[in-house]
């Protein structure tokens, strides 16, 4: 009987489909613990590997449909750099997948055309910007933990550690725990996988390790809480989440950040300012920099923890500008910056882009500035 119910389960005919796809399309699969990925790169890839903003999340996928019907889809928007769909010992899919494509604009049009999209044979699928997270927090951990150490160790048991800081936490502040950046949502999840058992071999000691929670959301299905999910496109603000208190931030300039950080707005042509002028924000660091290059200087000399961009693109308002909204985390602030941008298009995709992205770091620089007695020069 159970082998009967399993062979319905995962639908011959559909495997068989599958099976025919990958050899006529020449794709590769590769499964990698619980879930099944093409590309990351995918062949004849150009350009760099894509950065924060970039991914979606689609859940509401029937149990038996497979990337011979997904990936045609979701690369029907733009050209997929990676596409991982989750996958049971049975060989059923989980229900839901990522798709990461080469820029954030390509990734909110993939939210706008896929939402709700609904699959020939039955299902709605639900496509949202998924939360990338790529931080991790460690605790449970010895009082008298080496942080230079502790880099060496993550570094050997993990892969894309980018670097780690503790703080105190917990009710009377004596709790030692340890925040660990990874260069790519997948890498934090696959070190999700294994830190635990990985510090109970090398080190002896049990420890807890958990995503980083940045705000309160709303309630999610437990799926979607374990691989992060953002809430379905619209200009609806971000959440406004509290601050820690003060004795908790290594850095003392970080006790005067106020509860709320201010919502920024900005109308800027491409090539053209971004809120105040520019020569109020001259670099006397970097020489000959953009905005973003002047933003990731400014994070490494005072500590602060490399900038992470989500930016989603939202509607052309009728006099022609392209309505942005950003969430810059900066993880020294443990909260993000947020706000809406305007921009006129550029020549090009990439123009546009390049923009989007210096509108967002200088008003990010002219905030942590306003918030802070920190100075970028």
């Amino acid at each position: 009987m159970e082998g009967r119910q399993l062979q319905q389960v995962l639908n011959p005919q559909r495997l068989k489909a599958l099976q025919e796809w990958m050899q006529k399309s020449s794709i590769t699969l590769t499964q990698v613990n619980g879930q099944r990925k093409y590309g990351g790169p995918p062949p004849g890839w150009q350009g760099p590997v894509p950065g924060p903003g970039c991914e979606v999340f689609i859940s509401q996928i029937p149990r038996d449909v497979y990337e011979d019907r997904l990936i045609p889809l979701f690369q029907s928007v733009g050209i997929i750099y990676e596409f991982r769909l989750m996958m049971n010992f049975s060989g059923q899919n989980r229900g839901f997948a990522y798709a990461k494509y080469g820029d954030p604009v390509t990734a909110s049009t993939a939210v706008m055309t896929l939402h709700h999209y609904r699959l020939p044979d039955g299902g709605c699928l639900t496509v949202r910007k998924s939360t990338e997270k790529r931080q991790l927090r460690l605790g449970d951990l010895p009082t008298n933990i080496n942080q230079v150490k502790l880099l060496t160790l993550l570094r050997m048991v993990s892969d894309g550690v980018e670097d780690v800081m503790l703080k105190m936490a917990g009710p009377k502040g004596r709790e030692v725990v340890a925040l660990v950046n990874y260069s790519s949502h997948y890498a934090a999840s696959m070190a999700k996988k294994v830190l635990m058992q990985a510090f109970k071999k090398h080190c002896g000691i049990s420890i807890t390790v958990k995503w980083t929670s940045f705000s309160k959301s709303k309630h999610v299905s437990e799926t979607e809480q374990e691989d992060g999910t953002s809430t379905p496109p619209g200009l609806n603000p971000f959440p406004k989440p509290s601050i820690s208190p003060p004795h908790l931030h290594p850095q003392p300039f970080l006790h005067n950040v106020p509860a709320h950080p201010p919502l920024q707005s900005s109308f800027s042509a491409v090539g053209g300012p971004a809120g105040p002028p520019r020569d109020e924000m001259k670099p006397q660091g970097p020489v000959n920099c953009d905005t973003v290059s002047l933003l990731q200087w400014m994070c490494e000399v005072h500590r602060l923890g490399t900038p992470q961009y989500e930016i989603r693109y939202h509607h052309a308002s009728s006099d022609g500008f392209l309505c942005f909204s950003y969430e810059v985390l900066i993880p020294c602030f443990l909260i993000p910056l947020y706000g809406v941008i305007q921009i006129l298009p550029g020549p090009s995709a990439q123009a546009t882009k390049e923009e989007v992205y210096r509108a967002v770091a200088e008003l990010v620089i002219q905030t942590i500035c306003k918030v802070s007695s920190l100075r970028p020069f």
